[in-house]
């Protein structure tokens, strides 16, 4: 079966492949026709690698530092469910923050706060997702990404894992030394 859908396949080429000759003395190629892409050419020159960000030009200001906020009615839910946490139903929190994460799925903020509430459900290796997840999403805000790191600390000491919680708290000092 799998030869018979190689050959196909390969068969399929061969008609449908460029034309042997070249295109009709003044014509365009057929390639050009139809809106096809033309041969390979040459990369005999080396493409410069890409660099992680553009170098800045003398005297334009780097990018303005970004903050992360909750909307209202994020904002919102996210105090329901601590009121909620503080009375010990995770569940109910747990469910709160799920609202509050479809409204604003990449803030941050969110993830923090639903990985709090995991935590305090005894939930370490979840609450350690989710602190991973706010600190992709918070590029750019050191104050959330060392809120995120602490999230991860305390997840980490949690599970026992204390070498590895005391990196994550330098990570977050160095980004929010406050």
């Amino acid at each position: 079966m799998l030869a018979l859908l190689c050959t196909t396949a390969l068969s399929g080429c061969a008609v449908f492949g460029p034309p042997l000759g070249g295109p009709p003395s003044g014509s365009q190629p057929r390639s050009a026709r139809r809106g096809a892409i033309g041969p390979p050419q040459s990369f005999s020159q080396p493409v410069p690698p890409m660099q992680a960000t553009p170098p800045s030009a003398p005297g334009v200001p780097p990018p303005p530092v970004r903050q992360f906020e909750l909307g209202p009615a994020a904002a919102s839910l996210v105090s329901i469910a601590q009121g909620q946490e503080r009375s010990g139903n995770y569940g109910l929190a747990a469910q709160t923050l799920e609202r509050a994460l479809s409204i604003e799925p990449r803030n941050p903020l969110v993830w923090i706060a639903l990985g709090k509430e995991s935590l305090a459900a005894r939930d370490p290796a979840q609450a350690y997702g989710m602190a991973r997840k706010a600190l992709y999403l918070a590029d750019g805000d050191p104050g959330v990404q060392a809120s995120a790191w602490g999230l991860i600390a305390a997840s980490l000491r949690a599970q026992g894992q204390n070498q590895a919680a005391v990196a994550a708290e330098q990570k977050a000092a160095e980004l929010y030394p406050h």
